[in-house]
């Protein structure tokens, strides 16, 4: 091997001397287990520790891709491949953007001027009769919600007992979009904790969601977990209080896996009741990728489609086994959504999605790995 070729490999690896110690007996502890005529092949076992690091780039590789396919949309298969559907395939496009999207957007402007034209004089003159005031703001909601359910030609079935106001429960559901929200406060009136979003959504989760009793969050900011912790507690032990809402995934998952959840909301020593939330993708993929497109776009996405269609299950309320720690609780709420929803198990934290490293930085590891790869090739060439 050629001089630069050390040089480059002893500056992409430098070993302490400790290391080398711990190098040189597990080298020995790993010639105990061949047999007896193999032990003497110490060449052949160097070069294969040598090339442990391509294995940790292959492992790392895999690792990476069944990460990041939990946040990836799968295309339909085309089905207009032919001369007989491709009219077809073109009528249909028509359609759906020349006359659905038309009546949906006036639909939900009329939702919308209703909504406003209700709920600003509710809020402003009944401020001294709380009571009254909540329960007309949250039906209020309910309609918006339904609106925005009817734009996009939703087809929804819900399955079990409807959810009910009572104090130390939660309810906890898989994420595919914020549309899940949308979908389960039609049918009844929750109080989520989500993630504060810029724009117009914002502009609503502080003005109108907040009359149902959200509560909001920001990822960067880390005093905001103690924040909300303490607003948890103090939420589930009113029952006046509308049923809360958690996404323990912390994020949106393309609806085919499931990562792991948060256990805030399983370490609360209340009910935690599991909602199972499962996408027919015949229509339209519900899965909002907000990195690649924002929740407005994701919106008229669906709205130009045929229909939204999904299955909501209210699954048996469960509690905590003795000596079962929250995440064991968690990892157990978490199959029992799985199985019904038919998705599968993963087990990546959700949150590694918002720290993926930068392109420049996997392209310099690419570029030294080369640089490795090459090095070696020149040794073995150089024989």
């Amino acid at each position: 091997m050629s001089s630069s070729c050390q040089n480059q490999g002893s500056s992409l690896i430098t070993s302490s001397a400790s290391e080398l110690n711990l190098y040189q007996l597990e080298s020995e502890n790993s010639l105990s287990y061949l047999p007896s005529d193999m032990q003497d092949g110490k060449v052949l076992l160097r070069d294969l520790l040598d090339i442990s690091s391509v294995l940790n780039e292959a492992a790392s590789a895999i690792v990476d891709d069944s990460f990041t396919r939990c946040f990836k949309s799968n295309p339909p298969e085309p089905w207009n491949w032919n001369l007989y559907l491709f009219p077809l395939w073109c009528l249909g496009v028509l359609v759906r953007y020349l006359i659905l999207f038309p009546i949906r957007v006036i639909l939900l402007a009329v939702g919308w001027v209703v909504f406003l034209g209700l709920f600003i004089p509710l809020h402003h003159v009944l401020k001294g009769y709380d009571e009254i005031r909540q329960k007309l703001e949250r039906g209020l909601v309910e309609f918006m919600c339904s609106v925005f359910v009817a734009s996009w030609t939703a087809v929804v079935r819900y399955h079990g007992p409807r959810p009910s106001r009572r104090s130390r429960q939660v309810y906890v559901a898989n994420h595919t979009s914020m549309i899940d929200f949308i979908i389960l406060e039609q049918m009844t009136a929750f109080a989520v904790i989500m993630q504060k979003h810029p724009g117009w959504v914002g502009l609503l989760q502080t003005t109108i969601l907040e009359s149902v009793g959200c509560i909001w969050f920001n990822r960067t900011e880390a005093k905001d977990r103690e924040i909300v912790s303490r607003k948890i507690k103090q939420h589930i032990e009113d029952p006046n209080n509308n049923p809360l809402l958690i996404f323990p995934e912390g994020t949106c998952v393309n609806n085919e896996y499931t990562v792991m959840f948060k256990k805030g909301a399983f370490e609360l020593g209340c009910t935690v009741c599991p909602i199972a939330i499962k996408y027919n993708k015949i229509f339209v993929d519900a899965f909002w990728n907000s990195k690649k497109q924002s929740f407005t776009m994701h919106l008229v996405r669906l709205m130009t489609s045929w229909a939204v269609v999904c299955d909501v299950w209210y699954l048996e309320p469960q509690t905590s086994r003795p000596s079962e720690t929250p995440i064991e609780f968690a990892e157990r709420v978490r199959s029992l959504i799985a199985k019904r929803a038919g998705i599968k198990k993963v087990p990546w934290d959700g949150y590694l999605k918002y720290y993926k490293p930068s392109p420049k930085l996997t392209e310099k590891k690419q570029q030294k790995f080369a640089e490795s790869i090459l090095c070696r090739m020149e040794g073995k060439w150089s024989f």
